[in-house]
């Protein structure tokens, strides 16, 4: 604009401002080009005695291409106004600024006005109508502009075919697709994405395979949807064959192409092909981070999601709201809360006047699932706009924290502000009955779910029913229950069944559960170690020692236990045992420290639990060096006096490190958040929150 700006003072000096060609290339610049200026076109349009049509077409067109397409109408009709008579080149971008304005009677009239002035055979005209009426929404209308056409190019067949893709007919668009004479790339492209945004990937490449077989290049926009598709499906394969193709054919230079495979490899699970194709880009832009942030959330590699984080973080790339929406599950995962309450900050301080719902919800899970209840409570009753999500995140939180009471209060809270829960809202319902002993209650939603929400219950509905009325012991409805779900039970529904099994020593009933889990998960070892520590608690040590050699034969290993802590801004994982810890001298003079206080407030570990507690370490001796009191151990040398402990353990916490770590928190005057597989504990004073049910 510096230089447009001289040379409009050179106009004026030899006095060519007064002559219409010189200054339309002037108002061309300003109105068109992304380097420009309209206000400044505005300024030199009004300085133009009598505009000619070619002045006004292209007004019209820089007011399309703005924010206030609005605008490009009223020039419009100024230029009828002052006799001018529009042409071919008024109307495509007349049109779209009817389109993007979405006002369907403002695009009659000048569908009016195309036939009053004879431009009705206009190929550029008659594709602009098709696209303005496809954005109304009023396919039949674009149907009708096309049937009554005198002739039909690809472009006509694409502009209707992605209209019937945009407002969701696909299939009308393929039986309009498979008519096309000749099928140009951007016909292919229209079908292809149109396929992967709603959804039906499988379709997308197989009308990709057919785009091969009839010889057709495909270009950049064909080779991203087909990768986005190839991500989605975990298709792997296909994936490879673009990958070759786009470094045969030299386009492995272009960015959004090597995002999107960094995307694909990512989400087909090849994470080593993803970094090192991110690694390999010299200038990332912030989709190449967030697909790498993203890829590594969608894996379950949180530590490696933070990793990529804190990189990010070292360069000029400004995280957005997708960064965050990436990073925050890694967070809640990890038990990184100081990280969370970063990002917490920084959408406080740059998303204030762009409220973005999803943030605010990711948020209040993550606090949630990080142990602060509290500040998940006031994000949510700070929300200006809840959605149905962001009330699921709440009604869950006091779920996984045990808070029945908040849980269900709030469940009725939100119908009377007018939410109507789905499927996703009943879990969480039923959980929190189900954390909270609550059966009777427990029932009744279950039952209301069905007859007042018309809501088919799910797999993950029955489950919490059935781990409900297991750990009350009610064993016969809840065989009965799963007799009649319609579905057949999953392993997490029989693993349910087997752990009230061991509690309530139901040994037989304990056997059939274990047999159908046998059947649906052959190869876990959790399976035929909980069957192990009900043959043990039923002293029927043959059959344990019969299990146990099993398990050795087939190289069959549990889960380690592992538990989490962050401290500083770092989370440090331990497992049983555990002597990597660069502290771990100091951890285990502390852990000693921890024994004898234990041991002097009358503490006397079960040893029993060694021989049949399935979630837990089972080595006997090694009682004390389980991994959340090695984390905790570490918590206590690190932290100030007083600080709250939140520790994330990845299995369900032990009858002993339970009663322990109540001790602890009284030993120590420290509360200490504990968050095994399902659920959380409030420890302190030598009180836990679930009351020792769980």
């Amino acid at each position: 604009m510096k230089n447009l700006k001289q040379i409009h003072s050179q106009f004026i000096k030899f006095g060519l401002h007064n002559t219409q060609f010189a200054v339309s290339k002037l108002v061309e610049f300003c109105a068109i080009s992304p380097y420009g200026d309209l206000s400044y076109a505005l300024s030199i349009f009004n300085s133009i005695q009598n505009p000619n049509h070619v002045i006004y077409n292209t007004m019209i067109r820089g007011y399309c291409l703005s924010s206030s397409p609005n605008l490009a109408i009223h020039y419009y009709i100024n230029m009828l106004f002052f006799g001018l008579q529009p042409n071919s080149y008024t109307f495509p971008f007349l049109l779209k600024s009817c389109g993007k304005l979405l006002k369907p009677h403002t695009g009659k009239q000048i569908h009016c006005h195309v036939f009053k002035f004879g431009l009705e055979n206009d190929v550029y005209v008659h594709t602009s109508l098709i696209n303005m009426y496809a954005q109304h929404g009023s396919l039949d209308d674009a149907r009708m502009v096309f049937d009554k056409s005198s002739f039909r190019d690809a472009v006509s067949f694409t502009a209707l075919i992605t209209g019937y893709v945009s407002n969701g007919h696909v299939d009308d668009a393929r039986e309009l697709f498979d008519d096309i004479p000749i099928r140009d790339v951007v016909s292919w492209n229209a079908m292809i994405s149109g396929y992967a945004q709603i959804g039906r990937f499988e379709e997308a490449l197989s009308l990709f395979q057919e785009m091969r077989n009839e010889k057709v290049t495909p270009d950049v926009s064909t080779l991203l949807s087909v990768l986005s598709a190839c991500a989605h499906l975990g298709e792997i394969r296909i994936g490879n064959w673009v990958r070759s193709w786009i470094e045969e054919n030299g386009l492995d230079a272009n960015l959004r192409l090597l995002n999107a495979m960094i995307d694909m490899y990512a989400k087909c699970g090849d994470l080593n092909i993803a970094r090192s194709l991110f690694d390999g880009i010299q200038e990332k832009d912030i989709i190449s981070w967030n697909v790498m942030i993203g890829g590594y959330t969608y894996t379950s590699n949180y530590k490696d999601a933070l990793e990529i984080f804190h990189l990010m973080q070292l360069t000029d790339v400004k995280p957005n709201d997708i960064t965050f929406l990436n990073i925050i599950p890694a967070c809640a995962n990890l038990g990184a809360l100081d990280l969370g309450k970063w990002i917490h900050t920084y959408i406080n301080k740059h998303y204030q006047d762009f409220p973005n719902e999803l943030l605010w919800t990711s948020l209040i899970n993550m606090y949630a699932k990080c142990g602060n209840i509290k500040a998940s409570k006031q994000i949510f009753y700070c929300m200006e706009t809840k959605t149905l999500a962001s009330w699921n995140a709440m009604i869950s939180g006091f779920a996984m924290h045990g808070d029945a009471k908040r849980a269900i209060e709030l469940f009725s809270g939100m119908g009377k502000e007018g939410f109507k829960p789905d499927e996703i809202t009943f879990v969480s319902v039923l959980s929190a009955c189900c954390h909270g002993g609550l059966t009777d209650l427990g029932r009744e939603y279950f039952n209301s779910m069905i007859r007042d929400y018309n809501i088919t219950p799910q797999l993950q509905h029955y489950g919490c029913m059935i781990d409900l009325l297991g750990r009350a012991g009610l064993f016969d409805e809840a065989m009965g229950l799963i007799e009649t779900m319609g579905m057949e039970p999953d392993g997490a529904i029989w693993g349910s069944i087997l752990g009230a099994c061991r509690v309530h020593k139901k040994l037989e009933l304990g056997e059939y559960a274990a047999k159908k889990l046998f059947e649906l998960e052959p190869d876990n070892p959790g399976a035929y170690v909980l069957l192990s520590n009900i043959y043990a608690g039923a002293g029927k040590w043959e059959d344990v020692a019969r299990i146990r050699t099993f398990l050795n034969d087939k190289g069959m290993k549990k889960v380690p236990g592992s538990t989490s802590i962050e401290v500083d801004g770092l989370v440090h994982e331990f497992l049983v045992s555990d002597r990597s810890h660069p502290r771990s001298n100091e951890i285990y003079e502390m852990l000693d420290e921890v024994d004898g206080l234990l041991d002097r407030a009358g503490f006397v570990p079960d040893t029993s639990e060694v021989y049949y507690d399935v979630d837990e370490e089972l080595k006997e001796g090694v009682l004390c060096q389980h991994s959340e009191k090695l984390a905790i151990a570490f918590g206590l040398i690190s932290t100030k006096p007083g600080t709250t402990l939140r520790i994330v353990k990845n299995l369900r916490v032990c009858g002993n490190c339970h009663s322990a770590t109540k001790l602890i928190s009284k030993i120590f005057s420290r509360e200490i958040i504990a968050r095994d597989r399902s659920r959380f504990h409030h420890f302190k004073d030598g009180f836990c929150s679930c009351m020792d049910y769980w």
